[in-house]
């Protein structure tokens, strides 16, 4: 039975690619900077001590590893950008990569595989052209930026192992992220529209993203860079529309000005009003199916245990 360990393991991602890596009859350990032993286990899952910033990280852990995902780093819209936050987020991306390629070079010879999260916000704003593919160069904004270095970060991992960079679109999945923010204001009869409602969102299902892993981990011939959206993108006021149609009530909508998300958030704003239109075509030209295509399945498979 093959081990795969996985970072940022008890984040939203990391639970679900924990749980279905298990089924899957692979056995998992979790690199955690708290792997006490009041934590829930998941079926065939372990906990291992890892602390990039303070150089920790449980060697004999490593030493058992098949394939490594790499998920860690603070959470890009968590808390408002400030010139620290950024710092935050930047660093906690770099660090921990740096960290985690140089252990495994040194201390897990049978690591064969080593995939790394990235993001969408690499390509910026849509620029009216065709939809972003992976051949497309960087925004120089601060996720943009960010992305280039983070994906940077893990280029020495070809020296040792089949490695994969997949950028994540937005991620929909019901016990938290975005997906729980459009819905909440939908419990008081509201359906928010963001600015002009025209911005598109690049969405992925979790269950489509951790099967992407997966896939990613199994498939040989997946080496590089790839958009891990859903093939079919989504604009803002649409996405609300099917969110009000599965929940079947009256939502009246409410237009939220493009200034009151500015004073709200910030620069972080940006990343709420833009458009960014992102291709699923290298993806599933090497064999992966979708789940979940069009946002109307996947809002009702979300709220399916709520109606």
């Amino acid at each position: 039975m093959k081990t795969i360990g996985i970072t940022g393991g008890t984040g939203l991602v990391g639970k679900h690619l924990a749980k279905l890596l298990a089924e899957s009859g692979y056995n998992i350990i979790v690199f955690t900077r708290k792997p006490d032993k009041k934590r829930k286990y998941i079926k065939n899952t372990t906990y291992a001590k890892w602390d990039p910033k303070k150089g920790l990280i449980d060697k004999p852990s490593l030493s058992k590893l098949y394939a490594v995902v790499h998920l860690a780093g603070e959470g890009v819209a968590d808390k408002r950008w400030t010139e620290q936050r950024k710092l935050e987020i930047r660093d906690s991306r770099l660090v921990s990569t740096n960290f985690l390629v140089d252990q495994l070079k040194h201390h897990a010879p049978d690591c064969k595989v080593f995939i790394s999260a990235s993001a969408i916000g690499y390509y910026g704003a849509d620029n009216g052209q065709e939809p972003f593919s992976e051949e497309d160069s960087p925004s120089n904004d601060f996720l943009g930026k960010t992305c280039v270095q983070w994906e940077q970060a893990s280029e020495e991992a070809n020296d040792f192992a089949r490695r994969v960079v997949l950028r994540f679109g937005i991620v929909l999945a019901k016990e938290g992220g975005a997906f729980k923010e459009f819905e909440k204001p939908t419990k008081f009869g509201i359906r928010p529209i963001l600015g002009n409602g025209e911005q598109v969102l690049s969405w992925i299902h979790i269950t489509d993203l951790v099967r992407m892993i997966r896939f990613a981990i199994e498939r040989t011939e997946v080496v590089g860079t790839y958009n891990a959206v859903a093939p079919k993108p989504v604009d803002n006021a649409n996405l609300m529309q099917a969110i009000s149609n599965v929940k079947r009530g009256t939502l009246i909508p409410i237009p939220v000005p493009a200034v009151l998300i500015k004073l709200a958030l910030g620069e972080m704003s940006t990343e709420v009003l833009k458009s960014c239109t992102v291709s699923a075509a290298k993806i599933s030209a090497k064999g992966f199916r979708f789940e979940y295509s069009y946002i109307e399945d996947a809002v009702s498979a979300l709220l399916k245990k709520k109606n």
